[in-house]
């Protein structure tokens, strides 16, 4: 029986929306969504592309209520325990905010695995997300399904308040923010740098007294949060890690609904997708603009420095295996979808540079 996905009359919200016109008397199912961030994300960005079209798709028979920030729940654990109940049916989290419960995500955190946007895309439209779709379905008793794995932020690098960072051993010292979680903090040791865990509220005043001295973020978190303020000058694209969006849904919700609905609501989220794949890529360019105009000094890796930061942190993906429940079977199945992207991307190379 739908707990949330509510079968509902037109409401005065609906008569708000664009389908209005048309809509009126046909809303059938109310999906909620959320979101713990704000309207300058990408998050939001794919939340309304999600909400026009499988609202204009399905004729108006869903409705699709957006609520951003921490109207619904404040947590990664809260949230998905929405999911699970269904009182939530859509959430967005990051890795590290669904590790606890899933702890196999962290995958996506794992360093220079996927070498750059187009190997990323290939690999997040394919059947690795399938995989660690079933993977969470059977961790969740059927409760919690993974739809899509979309981006938030860019890739992560490393920015620090110091020195330039061209190669491992120009971390070695350094005090690094990262979240409260083994794995970010496996690849900053591996490194030689500090691991440091620090709020992301108090991440500011870390910088300006020099409780940490780095980061690992994306460029429109960076600028977002005015950290060049506070002292972070310096910034190494080295892209270490693809900053995943996992996009959950009720498990129950979602196959409530007739299949017609069902497939609206998955090509949804393959617009979803793309939007959020689009979105930093949009955003970088000023925010980019702005650190250097800034004074900020960016560096961008040789290819034989960024094999130096690889082999440097290869220890992390044996600590994956060794320490992470089902970190066997995720890991392999990434490094397949990743060789299978590379040799369709080449290819591709091989058809279109001749």
């Amino acid at each position: 029986m739908l707990k949330h996905l509510t079968k509902v009359a037109a409401t005065a919200a609906l008569l708000a929306t664009p389908l209005a016109t048309w809509a009126a008397g046909h809303t059938e199912y109310t999906i909620r969504a959320t979101a713990n961030s704000n309207e300058n994300d990408e998050d939001y960005d794919g939340l309304v592309v999600f909400k026009n079209y499988v609202e204009a798709a399905s004729n108006g028979r869903i409705a699709v209520e957006l609520f951003i920030g921490t109207q619904l729940c404040a947590t990664g654990a809260e949230c998905l325990e929405g999911v699970s109940e269904g009182s939530i049916d859509v959430y967005i989290s990051t890795s590290g905010g669904a590790a606890g419960i899933f702890p196999y995500v962290q995958v996506l955190d794992l360093p220079y695995l996927m070498a750059n946007d187009r190997v990323a895309e290939h690999v997040l439209t394919g059947d690795f997300t399938r995989t660690m779709r079933d993977m969470a379905l059977e961790t969740s008793d059927n409760t919690i399904r993974l739809m899509t794995i979309g981006n938030t932020g860019g890739w992560r690098n490393f920015a620090n308040t110091q020195r330039r960072v061209a190669q491992p051993s120009d971390l070695e010292g350094l005090k690094i923010r990262t979240v409260v979680a083994d794995l970010p903090q496996e690849l900053v040791r591996a490194l030689g740098a500090s691991p440091t865990p620090i709020p992301w509220p108090e991440l500011f005043t870390s910088f300006q007294t020099g409780v940490v001295e780095g980061s690992k973020n994306g460029i429109t978190d960076i600028m977002g949060m005015k950290f060049p303020d506070a002292g972070l000058q310096y910034l190494t694209l080295d892209g270490h890690a693809y900053m995943g969006a996992l996009w959950w849904m009720s498990n129950e919700n979602f196959m409530a609904m007739p299949e017609d609905l069902r497939r609206v609501v998955v090509d949804g989220f393959a617009e979803l997708q793309q939007a959020t794949f689009a979105s930093p890529k949009r955003k970088s360019i000023a925010a980019y603009e702005e650190f250097v105009a800034g004074g900020g000094d960016l560096y961008v890796p040789t290819p034989d420095e960024k094999a130096m930061f690889a082999e440097a942190a290869a220890p992390v993906q044996d600590w994956f295996r060794a320490n992470v429940d089902g970190g066997d079977q995720i890991l392999d199945a990434m490094i397949a979808a990743v060789a299978a992207a590379e040799a369709e991307i080449n290819a591709s190379y091989e058809a279109d540079l001749n």
